[in-house]
């Protein structure tokens, strides 16, 4: 319990307000090359490669240039300052609380870079704290002000107009009051547990008629089902007027609490560590474990405390006090916390020109009929790239396996889904319909746990085959089977991908899809569910690369290729395309080829660990990262002097230890040399993008492609073409139309 020592203190209350969810750069090796005073001077850190915390950190800060940038529309530019607290918030879950175990469980051992947890926490959450402090500037400074321009204000209580505020205490008395219960904390109530990333208030509260009493403590939750953004509403006038519910709450605080006025108050919020802990090996029902894992999550230890600057400083203290935090881990903030709120003010405004432009998803036209998918699935394969090429071919693929009386069986992997999600519904139908249906769902999908355990729920009830994969492995790649029976033989179908199988997150991620028919990318694909729902020591593969059994040898034997081929005097390059990388083999590898004269070009979006453009070292390797409207998710894998149809891999995985060797992954080869010559371009765009792109220099810093040239955005350059593709499909579709009229025209006039 917090105890408030000064006897005329004013009684203090807490409120709850419960709430959920990728310019200034930073230099990654400016803190590895100046050693800690609690690190050895004589142990210099190892600058081959970058921290990868610091790297995270970098990258986010490429996030938070976005919010900033005037290339973007201004409603986008609120989703990218949503997106910097959502990444800060999983951020501290795992990583900050990680070091923070190894720092209290007294580990010394240096991490890849050379960095000691201590020092490295450190300097984590100074820069962490300076995010932070940057992320509301912007919000304050720019963001703020430029929608008020636009007539999208956000206006405090005081500023309402009498008609507003009228309006706004009948919404708190009629949507908020009713779900609000004060939890009192004294003797007998014991100082109640905050639920982890829940939006609080921190009340000073004096009794009118005894001003003097002894300090008191309350907890008042507020359901996550009240909308964190509130609208106002009103009768004519111009522009849409919100406010932040914490305010609402605020303001109104005194009615929860008749006979006392409210003096202060001041907003705060808990993260806490989120880490599973699950031993697969001695627990019989996975599924019941990490249902009490989630629970236990809740309560996992504070890590960081956010809290309004202009808290007192004793009532901070003995907040502290009371959660089990130093004062390094707190963050003063000015202004509504946790912004991961606006993500929601996008669809709140009807401003469509302060939006990105939309545009549709290009449908192959032999695709684009649910009852011909099978049969030209055996003509040829399919190669789409989301979100240019529309999902829904992914979705009419299943539910034309879900309603076809020809097929037995169908086979898929679900790591992350919508919450609506016509996937799951899919494999519900089919399995009321008879067939055979097995969906492995990788329960420890981070942050998605909840969600998984509901699908897995549902689809058992209807008589899925619900499966969770290896001991000890996420099941992390996306792969679907379909097996039909076709003049009296079975064939098999497959659809693998290098993103999930979630219909929204299709429409904003790249990402692609592979549909095939080929006997051996089937075979391939039967021979890995086999592994994964039963027993087998050794699968072997023919086409496929699959993690942990042979992706990672197969990733550095092909690098060897290309050193091979420099060696003997050919043209070499490695083009390379992942979420992260951060594999010390891998980035050692890559080091060889480089000082072999191997051209080695790497689009890494995030956490890149490899040191690029040093002399003697990685004087070939270039790195850039792309952030642009659309979030690059896709990963391919390119050797020039490997064989033909194995030079170039699409696939799940991204280049880090945990991809290689604690995941099931799979990689796939573009055997269609016009389909691997499409992504080849594509790749050369993302490599000459100058608008949206920035390179990662040895410094640690990301440069932003020169502007010499005219200005070029890879996606932008793909929405074009993917416009002008659809609009040679309706001109065909128009003629082939006419052309039928026109038959049935001369057919009626010869026979009358």
């Amino acid at each position: 319990m917090v105890k408030f020592p000064s006897s005329d203190a004013p009684n203090l209350f807490l409120i709850v307000v419960e709430e959920n969810w990728e310019g200034m750069h930073y230099s990654l090796t400016q803190f590895m090359s100046t050693p800690s005073s609690k690190s050895s001077p004589s142990t210099p850190v190892n600058k081959r490669y970058f921290n990868r915390e610091l790297s995270w950190l970098a990258f986010n800060e490429r996030v938070l240039d976005q919010a900033f940038s005037l290339k973007y529309p201004l409603l986008e530019r609120t989703r990218f300052l949503s997106f910097v607290s959502s990444n800060l918030d999983q951020f501290y879950e795992i990583r900050v609380a990680g070091l923070m175990q190894k720092v209290d469980a007294g580990i010394t051992r240096r991490s890849l870079d050379g960095s000691l947890p201590t020092s490295l926490l450190d300097e984590v959450r100074r820069r962490a704290h300076a995010m932070s402090q940057r992320e509301y500037q912007c919000w304050r400074e720019q963001l703020q002000p430029e929608l008020a321009k636009e007539g999208i204000t956000f206006k405090h209580i005081e500023k309402l107009s009498k008609e507003e505020f009228v309006w706004l205490r009948a919404y708190f008395r009629r949507e908020v009051y009713p779900v609000l219960t004060p939890l009192a904390i004294d003797p007998t109530h014991p100082f109640p547990l905050i639920a982890n990333k829940s939006l609080n208030l921190l009340v000073s509260l004096r009794n009118r008629r005894r001003k003097k009493e002894k300090p008191l403590m309350a907890i008042v939750p507020v359901p996550r089902i009240l909308p964190r953004l509130v609208k106002i509403e009103k009768k004519g006038g111009k522009g849409d007027s919100f406010i932040f519910l914490s305010e609402v709450v605020r303001y109104f605080v005194a009615d929860l609490f008749p006979g006392h006025e409210a003096v202060g108050a001041w907003s705060f919020r808990i993260t806490r560590n989120s880490h599973l802990y699950v031993d697969e090996e001695e627990i019989e029902n996975l599924l019941l474990s990490i249902e009490e894992e989630l629970h236990n999550r809740r309560k996992g230890a504070a890590v960081r405390l956010e809290i309004d600057d202009e808290v007192d400083d004793e009532v901070l203290e003995n907040l502290l006090t009371a959660i089990n935090l130093q004062v390094e881990d707190v963050v003063r903030i000015k202004g509504p916390i946790n912004l991961y709120r606006l993500m929601k003010l996008p669809d709140m405004v009807d401003r469509p020109d302060l939006k990105f432009e939309s545009f549709e998803a290009r449908v192959p036209t032999a695709l684009s009929m649910r009852k011909n998918i099978f049969s030209e699935l055996n003509k040829r394969d399919y190669l789409l790239h989301h979100p240019y090429d529309s999902f829904a071919p992914i979705v009419d693929f299943l539910r034309a396996a879900a309603d076809d009386p020809d097929v037995f069986a169908i086979k898929l992997t679900i790591y992350r889904t919508s919450g609506d999600s016509p996937v799951v519904q899919a494999l519900m139908d089919a399995a009321r319909n008879g067939k055979q249906v097995t969906a492995l769902v990788e329960l420890k999908a981070r942050f998605d746990e909840e969600a998984n355990v509901q699908w897995s729920r549902r689809m058992e009830e209807v008589g899925v085959h619900v499966v969770y994969g290896l001991a000890g492995l996420k099941t992390h790649c996306k792969c679907c089977l379909v097996v039909r029976r076709e003049k009296n033989k079975l064939r098999r179908y497959a659809h693998l991908g290098t993103g999930n199988y979630n219909p929204s997150t299709a429409k904003t991620y790249t990402d692609y899809s592979l549909f095939t028919s080929k006997v051996g990318f089937t075979s391939d694909l039967a021979n890995l569910f086999n592994t994964l729902t039963g027993y087998t020591r050794k699968p072997n593969f023919r086409k496929i690369l699959v993690a942990p059994y042979s992706f990672h040898s197969e990733v550095i034997r092909l690098i060897g290729v290309e050193i091979k081929a420099a060696k003997a005097g050919k043209n070499t390059l490695i083009l390379i395309k992942v979420n992260s990388l951060i594999d010390p083999e891998c980035i050692d590898e890559l080091y060889k080829a480089s000082q072999a004269g191997v051209r080695v070009e790497l689009i890494v979006r995030g956490i890149c660990g490899l040191v690029p453009g040093v002399k003697g070292l990685s004087e070939n390797i270039r790195v850039k990262s792309l952030l642009g409207r659309f979030l690059e998710h896709s990963r391919i894998f390119h050797f020039q002097n490997a064989p033909a149809g194995n030079r170039t891999y699409l696939g799940s995985p991204d280049w880090m230890p945990r991809n290689f060797f604690r995941r099931i992954e799979v990689a796939f080869p573009i055997e269609q040399k016009e389909e691997e010559e499409k992504i080849l371009h594509t790749m050369q765009g993302f490599l000459q993008d100058n608008e949206f792109a920035a390179e990662l220099k040895s410094t640690g810093k990301y440069n932003s492609s020169p502007k010499r040239r005219k200005l070029f955005s890879v996606q932008e350059h793909l929405i074009a073409e993917t416009k002008e593709q659809i609009a040679k499909q309706v001109e065909s579709s128009l003629r082939r139309s006419s052309g039928k009229a026109n038959d049935q025209g001369e057919g009626n006039q010869k026979n009358p």
